[in-house]
């Protein structure tokens, strides 16, 4: 059988309700969310499914429910007699998940560092003065050059690396607006604006990743014991502390998602799952590589499906 990989995706993957369905079956999710719930103090499991006092979208309570909710389905696969993927990457967020699932670093640490790394980012940045944008059929290099010939002073860059075709840029809102517009002079079919409280990926994050690395300092990480792609560097990495500086300069630098997936590609994994509440890294998956197969997991029939056709 050929290698397979997990992937687990990042902020904007959350919504109300996840994981619900497949709690009924596989009590260690709940499990999985008393965990978070212990180190936020709040209801983990509430927010998810009812989000009475509307947290789901506040990016500090996000991160460590998006991440609960990647290792739950982990510990269900594994329950479930899953196979064991032999490579893991993750999306800008999502690479935590991957992490703690390598047992690189153990979740309660993970749920204080992503809880951590959201306060960081909100307040790196004033209410209003970042934007994030997606560039929809422009190839990268033109998209470079169109941030760089608008920025007057101001950061706008690319943030994410998303598919062929597709790429988020991120930085100063002004700034922002002016390269959507040379972007579409330059021939995007689109330029959209994102409905994100925070600018990624740019060197606006700077601050928040001086604060996050003081955090790192303070915990212990383990080789990987399964094989993570980092995003920054779209690399294996199983060294500790280049781990941590990678998780350090993966705030400011631009997700390489486009070449991690070659990097899966390369270490000759075809099919993937993706561990976590949607389907939208697969969606991006099969633009960037047509032949590598990505299945579901949050769904019932899709995690069976996922886990019958992947054996031991």
């Amino acid at each position: 059988m050929s290698k397979f990989g997990f992937v687990f995706p990042g902020q904007g993957s959350q919504k109300l309700g996840m994981l619900n369905e497949l709690s009924e079956k596989h009590p260690s999710i709940k499990a999985t969310f008393d965990i978070a719930s212990e180190v936020l103090q709040r209801d983990a499991w509430e927010i998810a499914q009812v989000d009475s006092e509307n947290l789901l979208d506040r990016t500090d309570i996000t991160q460590p429910l998006l991440l609960a909710a990647s290792v739950a389905i982990w510990q269900a696969w594994q329950e479930a007699g899953g196979a064991r993927p032999t490579i893991l990457a993750g999306h800008s967020l999502g690479e935590y998940s991957a992490l703690v699932c390598a047992e690189a670093i153990g979740l309660k640490d993970a749920l204080k560092l992503v809880n951590r790394r959201g306060l960081y980012m909100q307040n790196a940045v004033p209410p209003g003065t970042g934007k994030m944008a997606a560039i929809v059929g422009l190839d990268d290099d033109a998209i470079v050059r169109a941030c760089d010939a608008v920025a007057q002073g101001e950061i706008v860059s690319p943030a994410n690396f998303n598919s062929k075709g597709q790429t988020v840029i991120a930085g100063h809102a002004a700034a922002v607006e002016r390269a959507m517009a040379a972007c579409k002079e330059a021939g995007a079919k689109r330029a959209l604006p994102l409905n994100v409280s925070v600018p990624s990926h740019c060197e606006l994050m700077r601050p928040a990743a001086e604060e996050l690395a003081l955090d790192l300092e303070a915990i212990k990480f383990s080789k990987p014991k399964i094989a993570v792609v980092q995003n920054s560097t779209a690399a294996i990495v199983s060294d500790p502390a280049q781990i941590k500086a990678n998780l350090i300069s993966q705030l400011y630098l631009p997700v390489q998602w486009v070449d991690s997936v070659g990097a899966i590609a390369e270490f000759g994994a075809s099919r993937l799952v993706e561990c976590g509440p949607g389907k939208v890294l697969c969606g991006l998956i099969k633009r960037i590589d047509s032949d590598i197969i990505c299945m579901g997991s949050e769904d019932p029939l899709d995690f069976d499906s996922a886990v019958a056709q992947l054996p031991r």
